[in-house]
């Protein structure tokens, strides 16, 4: 006589009993990453370890395998545990740190997107946080009051504003002359340029901050943080220690480099994306239909464009506009789908196998790089 077959009601529940056990050993395994950052502190090893990590990835697919579980399955899920790991123990790292103790910072703007990143960071630091927003004053901060009538004693101004109102508060903290280290937030540096030099003329420790990263980013692991010298080596070794505990890649340059960058990181990246809708809705086709016929490439692509398109166009139209070296990435643009354009029309096989193979060693090139540091 066969067994009886199990109800898909017990199937079910037994699936939730295993599901509940999967999140007692998540957290289980958190508080274990709380005590390697611990323990990596006190012995001065990194806070990351690549070769761990790997070992952790190919042991996972291996256990997998001999399961009869797919390794690739094994292998996503692990990445998620290492990096909710590596969260944790940044976060850690960052807290006992402690660089704010008995210090102060104001936000300008701190109730902005990346305003209120820069409130939480500071405050796990331990900086007693006022913030000075007509939008109010997030948690755990406190009201700056009126900046024209209170004295600016910060250790540290950060200037969150949106990048048309920047430059006025620059100038307005140089009249005042505060002694603290100073610096903004901004994407482009060259409509802040005269702000930023009235506040160095002036005798303030300035400089120039720009996150690689928007405001729902928990790990700084693989991110980037840009500080733009002006020449001020204090306020900029300052503003570089308050990422010190983090994993984030510090990078150095000059004003009119980061423009000159940005111009293609952000710019063309932006242009690339609001073409691509663009032509999409001007194409008469409708997006279901399209949806229907979606490919592995296209549906990347139009990801990465549906979230250009949630953006501010406020922002966007200042990252193309205002900077001083746009025009050099839009003519690029320009002149690459001309090239394009023109190699398909005229059935110009060598010139198109000619553009994929220098875009692919350009890539390779860019690749190989990424890998070196890791």
């Amino acid at each position: 006589m066969a067994p009886e077959m199990p109800s898909l009601d017990d199937l079910r529940q037994r699936i939730t009993e295993i599901d509940a056990k999967l999140i007692e050993l998540m957290a289980e395994r958190q508080e274990k990453s709380r005590e390697v950052a611990r323990v990596k502190r006190a012995t001065g090893y990194a806070t990351r370890d690549y070769q761990r990590e790997r070992d952790v990835i190919l042991g996972a697919r291996a256990a997998a395998e001999a399961r009869g579980v797919s390794p690739q399955v094994a292998e996503n899920l692990m990445r998620m545990l290492i990096r909710s790991s590596l969260t944790t123990q940044e976060h850690a790292s960052v807290v006992a740190h402690g660089a704010g103790t008995g210090r102060s910072a104001l936000v300008i703007g701190g109730s902005g997107k990346m305003g209120r990143w820069f409130v939480e960071f500071l405050l796990s630091q331990g900086f007693a946080v006022q913030v000075s927003d007509p939008s109010g004053v997030p948690p755990g901060a406190e009201d700056a009051g009126d900046l024209a009538q209170n004295p600016l004693d910060q250790d540290f101004i950060v200037i969150a504003t949106p990048l048309g109102a920047t430059d006025t508060v620059l100038r307005m903290l140089a009249m005042r002359r505060p002694a603290g280290v100073i610096f903004d937030l901004g994407s482009l540096k060259s409509p802040l340029r005269g702000g930023l030099m009235a506040l160095k003329s002036h005798g303030c420790r300035v400089t120039s901050v720009h996150p690689m990263f928007g405001p729902d980013t928990e790990l700084l692991s693989g991110r980037h943080v840009i500080f733009v010298d002006l020449g001020v080596p204090d306020a900029l070794a300052a503003a570089r220690e308050l990422f010190a505990p983090t994993m984030v890649e510090q990078v150095v340059m000059t004003l009119d480099e980061h423009d000159r960058l940005i111009a293609y990181v952000l710019g063309l990246s932006h242009a690339l994306n609001i073409a691509f809708f663009t032509a999409l809705a001007e194409s008469g086709e409708a997006a279901p239909r399209l949806a229907q016929l979606s490919s592995t490439t296209f549906d990347a692509q139009l990801d990465v464009a549906s979230r250009v398109a949630q953006e501010s166009p406020d922002l966007y139209f200042e990252i193309q506009a205002l900077n001083d070296y746009g025009a050099e990435s839009l003519e690029a643009l320009a002149k690459a789908v001309e090239r394009l354009r023109a190699a398909v029309l005229s059935r110009d096989k060598a010139s198109f196998a000619g553009l994929m193979t220098r875009g692919r060693a350009y890539l390779e090139d860019r690749r190989s790089i990424t890998e070196k540091r890791a």
